[in-house]
Formats: C-alpha cells, sequence, structure tokens
C-alpha cells in the first residue's frame, strides 16, 4: 500500500457500523464513544451511514446462518483496503451463543478480521485501545 494511503488512513477513519444479531449493549457503548465524554471524532473517526464510503467495518454481535451472506455482500461492497474489528465477545468467539444450532462461527471464518475487541460489553476506553493499536498495526510499528 502506497504512504500515501497509509497516511490517510491513519488520521480519519470513517467507521461503518454492523450489528449482526447483537443485544445491543455493544451498540450503545459505540455511541457512547461519539459523546463528549469519549470524544473519538478528535482522533478523525467518524461513523458513516454508507459501506462504500467507510474506512473500517466495525461489527458487532453473534455472526448466525441468516446474516452470513449480508455479511459478505457488505464486505465485497466495501472500497478496498477496509479494515474490521470484531467488538465484542459474540463477534469475537460466539460467547454463551456458539453452542447454538444458529451459530455460523465466529467472524474471521466469514471474513478476515484485522483486530479483536473482546469484552461484554467492552468499555469505551477498551474501544479506544483497539482502535490505536489498529492505526499502529497500520503504520507498521
Amino acid at each position: 500500500m502506497a504512504n500515501w494511503k497509509i497516511n490517510a488512513l491513519t488520521r480519519s477513519l470513517w467507521v461503518f457500523h454492523l450489528s449482526a444479531a447483537s443485544c445491543n449493549n455493544c451498540d450503545i457503548e459505540i455511541l457512547d464513544l461519539l459523546t463528549p465524554r469519549h470524544d473519538v471524532e478528535r482522533f478523525g473517526i467518524v461513523l458513516t451511514g454508507s459501506i462504500r464510503h467507510a474506512d473500517v467495518m466495525l461489527i458487532t454481535g453473534i455472526v448466525n446462518r441468516k446474516n452470513v451472506p449480508r455479511i459478505k455482500r457488505l464486505y465485497e461492497q466495501a472500497a478496498k483496503p477496509i479494515l474490521v474489528v470484531a467488538v465484542g465477545t459474540c463477534a469475537c468467539s460466539g460467547n454463551m451463543f456458539r453452542t447454538s444450532y444458529q451459530f455460523a462461527g465466529p467472524l474471521d471464518k466469514i471474513i478476515p478480521v484485522d483486530a479483536y475487541i473482546p469484552g461484554c460489553p467492552p468499555k469505551p476506553e477498551a474501544m479506544i485501545d483497539g482502535i490505536v493499536k489498529l492505526i499502529g498495526k497500520l503504520k507498521g510499528k
């Protein structure tokens, strides 16, 4: 990847949030990131409503058999390079739903995942730490 692309990605991340099949606890914590208390917009991180404008795909909830095609289709529609972040224990491993008949596997078996942020739900500080580590990974540190 060209140096200017990496530089642009690390300074202004546009995030598309996909709630696969979640209980909404992770979603509430993600919305807490946008409040003035945590204010991730100061890092250039902005939520976008379209996957075609996004640099990062943030996925919460378990991956069930019904939403696998949707996740794959959204991943294919995204402008490349797209970074995928699994937020919460459900997206990372399936948590307590992994023995369910509807569970299709962890997210990394469906699409490639660049960062994992575990927790049920993960706190906003953990999400900021995960994004900072992802930016460091992009820079090659």
